[in-house]
């Protein structure tokens, strides 16, 4: 990556975009984000924010008006309690933002563009048992990705390698598994499984009842990866010259069961994990960084107990905080959401 470039962010006012427009900017760049909100449990650090909607054409013009490069991260999406749910939506949405994103990127000749896609492009039925073997990136076809929000960003992954193929925009894919940690969301409805427990077991401990409530037998098997690691990942991948899907991730497995067991240990308390129905995802989904390691010479490095302990820490007190001021942090959705 050149320093000192001019970038893009969309979705900065997501987790995952407001963690990457922190460090962009302790990197030395200038950095303009762009959301339908700003973020919400810290202020950017953006040099310009842009309240906007990427699925207006006029709005992709505007923002990516002298940049040189972008990374698309906006979307509509949520825990799978979420997506499962609003295929429609998501899909409509999700389609307008990267269409019009990415012709924008064209039309003002951005000099590098990266697209944030999802594990959930992989085919459902390679993630039908617990045991699963590490998804690699040609395992995506022949396809069958997970409802709508896989749907959507397998059909963006062949946007972009079109627009490169055909306009010779300088595309990247990267493929995020389970990405967790402090800044996201955790109590209205699309938080995933690290930050659903979190919440839960904070409850358990502070009001003196131990019961948990987890969609399915908890046995669904996921990797997880710290938010840090996530945002190093993309950074690496913008600099490089690999122009392919990549993965990243972690690669070790855990039920989400033992996440529960593991938050409890931080939290300090036994818990009495409740299984209730509720919408699972696939049963098993692992990356294989095979890919990862030998294009960036990098892999993630934050351990899952460590960067669990630090969002544990994070999330108990945004719970306490919501409790002194007498509301409810899990009033919209009391049940677990599984994963990605």
């Amino acid at each position: 990556m050149v320093q000192h470039s001019r970038i893009l962010v969309t979705g900065a006012g997501g987790f995952i975009g407001h963690h990457l427009v922190t460090s962009l900017k302790a990197r030395g760049h200038w950095v303009r984000g762009v959301d339908v909100k700003a973020p919400e449990y810290a202020r950017t650090e953006a040099d310009e924010f842009v309240i906007g909607d990427l699925r207006e054409m006029a709005t992709c013009m505007e923002t990516t008006a002298g940049i040189d490069q972008v990374y698309a991260l906006a979307a509509d999406m949520g825990g799978m309690g979420y997506i499962a749910s609003h295929n429609a939506e998501i899909l409509q949405a999700n389609s307008l933002i990267n269409l019009n994103t990415v012709e924008a990127a064209r039309r003002n000749r951005v000099s590098r563009y990266l697209y944030a896609s999802s594990a959930c492009v992989y085919p459902e039925f390679l993630q039908d048992e617990t045991d699963v073997r590490a998804l690699r990136e040609e395992d995506a076809f022949p396809a069958q990705p997970q409802d709508g929000y896989g749907w959507e960003k397998l059909m963006a992954e062949l946007l972009a390698r079109y627009y490169r193929e055909d306009h010779g925009l300088d595309t990247r894919v990267v493929r995020p598994h389970n990405i967790f940690g402090p800044l996201g969301t955790w109590g209205n409805g699309r938080e995933k499984a690290p930050a659903a427990l979190c919440r839960k077991v904070a409850l358990a401990k502070h009001r003196g009842d131990h019961r948990v409530e987890i969609w399915g037998d908890g046995r669904q098997m996921r990797s997880f990866c710290y938010i840090d690691d996530a945002v190093e990942g993309l950074v690496r991948l913008m600099a490089s010259d690999y122009t392919e899907p990549l993965n990243l991730g972690q690669d070790r497995l855990i039920s989400i069961a033992d996440l529960a067991d593991m938050v409890a240990g931080i939290a300090g308390i036994e818990i009495e994990k409740v299984f209730v129905d509720g919408p699972q995802g696939v049963r098993g989904r692992n990356s294989d960084n095979t890919r990862l390691r030998e294009v960036l010479g990098w892999e993630p490095q934050v351990s899952l107990e460590d960067g669990m302990a630090w969002t544990y820490a994070w999330i108990e007190t945004q719970v306490l905080e919501r409790l002194a001021a007498g509301g409810e942090p899990d009033a919209v959705r009391e049940e677990l959401i599984s994963a990605d």
